[in-house]
C-alpha cells in the first residue's frame, strides 16, 4: 500500500532538463548492447528498423494526464522520420494502472485518438524487479542516471550511433525546444 501511495504522489519525471551523457571515463550503452524488442503485435522488432537512426523511447499510457503527448509524439515522428528519427512507444501499466488494456485495445486507442503510426512495443515494466531489458539498458546508461522511472511519458533519446544521450521527464513536451534541439543533434551523430 505504501509503495502504491508513494508512486501516486511522486512527482512525474526525473527533471525538466535532459541528463546529457558524458564520454569521459564512461562506457556508454550502445546499439550493440540494445536488447531485442517485441512489437505490440507480438512480432519481434527487426533490429535494422532502428540501426543508424535516432530513437526516442517513451513509456506511454492511455489513461494518464500526459496521454495527449501522443499527438506531439506523432507530430515529432512525422516531422523527423525522413531524417532518421523513430519514436517508439512502450506501454506500461506500473503508474496508477493507467495502461490496463490489451495489445489490441492499446493499438486501437492510439490509432483512433491520436493517429499514431510510430512503433509501439509490447507492454512492459520499466521499474522494479520485472524491469524489461530495454529499460534496464536505458536507465543504466549514463544519461539514464540509474534512477527509476518517475511516471508515464518519460523520454530517452538515443543518437544515430546507438548511444543513449538524454533523458527527459514527463513534463517535457514533445515540442519542447530543448528536446527538438537534442533530436536535431542526435540525428547527426
Amino acid at each position: 500500500m505504501f509503495l502504491l501511495l508513494a508512486a501516486l504522489t511522486a512527482s512525474p519525471g526525473v527533471a525538466a532538463e535532459p541528463s546529457p551523457a558524458h564520454a569521459e571515463n564512461h562506457v556508454e550503452n550502445t546499439v550493440s548492447q540494445r536488447p531485442p524488442m517485441t512489437l505490440l503485435s507480438g512480432e519481434p522488432m527487426a533490429p535494422e528498423a532502428l540501426d543508424g537512426k535516432a530513437v526516442l523511447f517513451v513509456n506511454v499510457a492511455s489513461r494518464c494526464g500526459y496521454t495527449p503527448q501522443y499527438e506531439g509524439l506523432q507530430k515529432l515522428f512525422n516531422d523527423y522520420k525522413e531524417r532518421g528519427l523513430v519514436v517508439v512507444g512502450v506501454p506500461c501499466n506500473q503508474f496508477g494502472g493507467q495502461e490496463p488494456g490489451s495489445a489490441e485495445t492499446i493499438a486501437s486507442f492510439c490509432k483512433m485518438n491520436y493517429g499514431v503510426e510510430f512503433p509501439l512495443l509490447a507492454k512492459q515494466e520499466v521499474n522494479g524487479d520485472g524491469r524489461s531489458p530495454l529499460y534496464s539498458w536505458l536507465v543504466e546508461s549514463e544519461a539514464g542516471g540509474g534512477e527509476a522511472i518517475g511516471w508515464n511519458f518519460e523520454k530517452f533519446l538515443v543518437d544515430s550511433s546507438g548511444a543513449v544521450v538524454a533523458r527527459y521527464s514527463s513534463r517535457v513536451a514533445p515540442d519542447d525546444p530543448k528536446l527538438i534541439a537534442a533530436v536535431e543533434s542526435a540525428l547527426t551523430k
